[in-house]
């Protein structure tokens, strides 16, 4: 049984071992992140900077764990703007556990956490063209196509939260 949770404090040495597994894979769909991530003060700092966030107000990181507890996927709210509504999606899951509907799991936890937490009404995603399951992921999940491209390479995908 998978679970979705916030991300803790604690996570760090977890969260650590996540990215540099599936490092490669990652690269593989989306942006690279810089090479000071990949420690075990790189990834505290980058927690430390989601947690600010999520006290601030524009930001809430979530974690998949398996039925060990180990992290198996992740899922965030970003950009959250309260006044306009609105907010990005982003998730990712390991190269081992893919296929076994945990990209699915994030989201429709964040499209929960969106309406109900947050009280958003506009969610956003940005894929690169190539991304076909996250692609899937998304119109599964309703999401539509933007009009127009969002980023240099990336499509834009839009839900509008029922209230």
């Amino acid at each position: 049984m998978h679970r979705v949770r916030e991300l803790r404090l604690t996570d760090a040495a977890a969260l650590l071992a996540f990215e540099a597994d599936n490092r490669e894979w990652f690269e593989s769909h989306i942006e690279a992140r810089n090479e000071a991530f990949y420690s075990l003060r790189g990834v505290t700092a980058h927690i430390h900077g989601y947690l600010q966030g999520l006290a601030g107000g524009t930001w809430h990181p979530f974690v998949i764990e398996d039925a060990g507890g180990a992290i198996v996927g992740r899922a965030n709210l970003k950009d959250i703007d309260r006044e306009g509504r609105t907010a990005q999606v982003g998730y990712r899951v390991a190269q081992a556990a893919c296929g076994q509907g945990l990209a699915t799991l994030g989201l429709k936890h964040l499209i929960r956490e969106a309406q109900v937490r947050w009280g958003l009404e506009h969610l956003v995603a940005h894929v690169f063209a190539d991304n076909v399951g996250s692609r899937k992921v998304l119109l599964g999940c309703g999401f539509v196509a933007g009009a127009a491209p969002s980023h240099a390479g990336e499509d834009r995908f839009v839900l509008r939260l029922q209230r």
